[in-house]
């Protein structure tokens, strides 16, 4: 009898406990796997080659209409063929009026954001990997941005630009000494853009990052976002830029960023892509260790990217956020395991990689490669 119960109790260990660990585990080293064959095919900024040779039914890749790796663009989360074009010719001339002047045409707000958002981050990458070279000071080291500071201050353009890129200079290395200093100075340049054109939520959404660095008092961080609210109160962007400090990461709790972004999702207007906040709460925070692919099919993570499909498939054409969205929605729906709806995502945003969750680690196009290559081996 005794050896009975310990028969019974053997299986039942091993069908509830060790089975599934082992398919975790597999699991787990499958991705992996997958990941590392693109990280180690990475090439300078984050450029790769593709970790599939081979795509769907075995067909090259190249073939399913999927952007080659090498060519994957780590500046922006979507296509803008105008930005692109501006951009390559500043870079190219390290002459700013391409971008000058497309900034100053561009009144979508939530266009002109993603636009700073940008122009700014490629400048910053432009500096770092001068820097990395042992370049000296000069050259092609983002001057287009310093010469347009220097040629055209009153601009308000080259003001939030030049704000965001130092709070991108300030946040890829949070530990440095002069940390604080450049976020102070990013501060006073987003007063100065705020003054040049004081109906442009820009300035203020780039004082959320500013905020959330240096610590904003809750009060104060409020009397920001009501600037920004009482300029565009649905500009998706700007709710974005907002989550993070009000997250346990930063300087609030997971219940207020949920209450924040589920709040904004309630009250979205049509056409609007707050529906998809909570989703980005959710990756707000998220376990450092994740081992059970079970959590991704629970019914918060279910419920978020539902609400994030929807929004998506509501939204009006070519908003330009989308893409950040649409991004998010890969990583989450590979991790759950719904691979057809995942794939949508892939073709929905393939050739660009410039958002959350792949800008969060150092490797930006690999991780989005080894994503990629789930997707449409498993679809």
């Amino acid at each position: 009898m005794e050896a009975l119960l310990l028969l019974i109790v053997l299986v039942t260990v091993f069908g509830v406990v060790i089975m599934p660990m082992l398919r975790r585990r597999r699991e787990r080293q499958e991705f992996e796997r997958t990941a590392a064959a693109a990280e180690a095919q990475t090439g300078p900024l984050g450029r790769t080659r593709d970790p599939l040779s081979l795509a769907k039914d075995g067909e090259p890749a190249a073939t399913t209409g999927l952007v080659p790796v090498e060519q994957l663009d780590v500046r922006l989360p979507g296509p803008d063929e105008e930005l692109v074009t501006a951009l390559d010719e500043a870079q190219r001339t390290q002459g700013w009026r391409p971008v000058g002047q497309l900034l100053a045409l561009t009144d979508d707000s939530e266009q002109r954001w993603q636009r700073v958002q940008s122009l700014a981050g490629a400048a910053a990458m432009e500096l770092a990997t001068w820097r990395a070279a042992g370049e000296p000071p000069g050259g092609k080291d983002a001057g287009w941005l310093r010469t347009w500071r220097a040629e055209e201050p009153n601009d308000a353009g080259g003001a939030q630009v030049y704000a965001q890129f130092l709070v991108w200079q300030a946040m890829a290395d949070p530990g440095a000494a002069e940390h604080r200093i450049i976020l102070e100075e990013a501060r006073t340049v987003c007063a100065e853009a705020a003054r040049l054109a004081p109906d442009d939520p820009a300035p203020y959404i780039t004082e959320l990052f500013i905020a959330r660095g240096l610590s904003y008092r809750k009060p104060d961080f409020e009397a920001l976002w009501g600037k920004v609210t009482q300029r565009d109160p649905a500009h998706m962007g700007a709710h974005l830029a907002a989550l993070p400090y009000l997250s346990e990461k930063w300087h609030g709790s997971r219940t207020e960023a949920d209450a924040f972004a589920t709040s904004a999702a309630a009250g979205a207007p049509k056409g609007s892509l707050l529906a998809a906040l909570p989703l980005f709460a959710v990756y707000d925070h998220l376990p450092d260790v994740q081992l059970s692919q079970g959590m991704y099919q629970g019914a918060v993570v279910s419920d978020a990217i539902e609400a994030a499909q929807f929004a998506v498939n509501s939204v009006r054409p070519g908003h330009p956020v989308e893409p950040h969205v649409r991004h998010l929605l890969l990583c989450f729906l590979v991790r759950a395991e719904r691979y057809p709806e995942a794939a949508e995502q892939v073709r929905a945003i393939d050739g660009y990689v410039g958002a959350i969750p792949w800008v969060d680690g150092e490797n930006p196009a690999g991780q989005y490669a080894a994503y990629r290559a789930m997707a449409i081996a498993r679809q």
